[in-house]
């Protein structure tokens, strides 16, 4: 059966995806569903993934130091600030991916979140995990899921809160990468690393 986990180099069971390339590897075994906490960590992510639509992730995430740099770390409050100058920098910048209409909500989304206190958007973004003993481990790639509920829900409360490119897709993979979710195949070495854990009260 196909997408099963797969022996790496090493013999350890993997996703198939996490052996694509040695970037994915690492990826794929220190970062990739385990729990990501804190307003600017979560921001970062929220970017990234929205940068990402359309395009492969290996192409982000190959591109992510030159994110950081070009997005001030990805803090918030420093993002608010951005103005036109900031705009056209980031237009000309090829350590990222120069499109204007992701540009432009990544600006747009820290000058809203730059209104929300402390936490909220850990809170807001958590809120949304499943009860893992509500989600059997898949066996398989082929039986991750690419929207859920609960991805549909997180996606229109964002968007109901001013935030922009975050489509229902986006906010999956969002709780993918952050550990709101599990979706290592059964018998991948880095199932159940993570310990997703329920939402919050």
């Amino acid at each position: 059966m196909t997408g099963e986990a797969v022996p790496g180099p090493d013999g350890r069971l993997r996703c198939p995806w996490g052996l694509s390339t040695a970037d994915y590897v690492t990826y794929h075994d220190e970062e990739w569903g385990r729990p990501v906490h804190g307003d600017d960590a979560l921001f970062e992510r929220l970017c990234l993934e929205a940068f990402q639509s359309g395009l492969s992730w290996i192409t982000i995430l190959r591109r992510r130091e030159g994110f950081r740099r070009a997005f001030g770390g990805f803090e918030i409050a420093a993002v608010a600030r951005f103005g036109e100058a900031e705009r056209e920098r980031l237009l000309v910048d090829e350590g990222i991916i120069r499109n204007r209409a992701k540009i432009d909500a990544t600006m747009a989304n820290a000058k809203v979140l730059a209104g929300w206190a402390p936490g909220e958007l850990d809170s807001l973004i958590w809120s949304y995990a499943p009860d893992p003993a509500t989600r059997p481990a898949p066996l398989t790639t082929a039986d991750v899921p690419a929207v859920t509920d609960e991805s549909t829900a997180l996606s229109k409360a964002l968007k109901k809160r001013g935030l922009r490119f975050i489509g229902p897709t986006t906010a999956y993979a969002l709780m993918q990468a952050c550990g709101l979710v599990d979706d290592h195949v059964r018998d991948c070495v880095a199932r159940g690393a993570g310990a997703p854990r329920a939402a919050r009260a």
